[in-house]
């Protein structure tokens, strides 16, 4: 039986330039062929992996770490911290002058304006300044919340809010996920779907948000260029990514 292939982007996918290598589509596009089953494990909103969706012709996905799940076109898990424990975490944030941006399906919104680490922050990711408006999360659904803190101070919001998540994704924020969300929670999601076990997946990836993937899968692939925690627990470690690193691997593995 194939595997099903589960993809990162940010540092996998795309490479330093937050581009697709023209080797690694083909090495999808090959696997496919294969018999291998593609999808995407992210970080990111559906919203902004748009463009790579279509260019890879995927409709499945696991995004928002985990809290937004859908397989071949339909959505088939969600989920959100508490609306009443975020308002904990967001007014602690606001005494202390550091701002959330909120994130659903189709778009992305901060709290406050004009701040140069919300600013620095989507940059890297190439997204521009978010609309403004503070009680969004009052009124829709938000998968996920980004909390503008740098690392020296992270520990005030792990000591204060313990039923949450504060992972690290930039030195200026990280992403706030409920206790038990991971993209290998939203991978568990998509195969439990259709019918497959852990042991069915392959997951590559390079960062923080990868670490539980990689463990969880059957065989997890942490890119070279990736953060040294995420190689320590993966089981096969791919050339950079701006070395063609996921075209290698998988010729390695024989999926191409």
């Amino acid at each position: 039986m194939k595997k099903i292939l589960f993809f990162d982007v940010d540092g996998t996918l795309y490479d330093s330039e937050k581009c697709l290598p023209h080797s690694t589509k083909e090495a999808l596009f090959s696997a496919r062929k294969n018999g291998y089953e593609i999808a995407i494990a992210t970080g990111r909103a559906p919203f902004m992996i748009t463009s790579l969706l279509e260019e890879l012709e995927i409709d499945t996905y696991v995004t928002f770490n985990g809290q937004y799940v859908v397989y071949k076109g339909e959505v088939i898990f969600t989920d959100s911290i508490p609306r009443d424990y975020l308002q904990q975490v967001i007014a602690f944030g606001e005494r202390r002058g550091e701002p959330v941006v909120f994130l659903d399906d189709r778009e992305m919104i901060a709290s406050l304006p004009d701040n140069h680490k919300v600013a620095s922050s989507l940059a890297t990711l190439k997204y521009p300044y978010p609309r403004i408006d503070a009680a969004f999360y009052e009124v829709q659904a938000v998968y996920q919340t980004l909390i503008f803190v740098e690392e020296k101070d992270e520990h005030l919001y792990r000591k204060a809010f313990p039923e949450v998540q504060f992972v690290r994704w930039h030195p200026y924020s990280c992403d706030i996920l409920p206790k038990s969300g991971s993209k290998a929670r939203g991978i568990e999601k998509i195969l439990q779907h259709i019918g497959k076990t852990m042991d069915d997946a392959v997951a590559f990836g390079d960062g923080l948000n990868d670490i539980e993937m990689l463990q969880a899968v059957g065989l997890g692939i942490a890119m070279d260029n990736g953060h040294d925690r995420a190689k320590a627990v993966a089981n096969v470690i791919a050339p950079h990514v701006d070395d063609d690193g996921i075209y290698k691997i998988m010729k390695e593995f024989g999926m191409i």
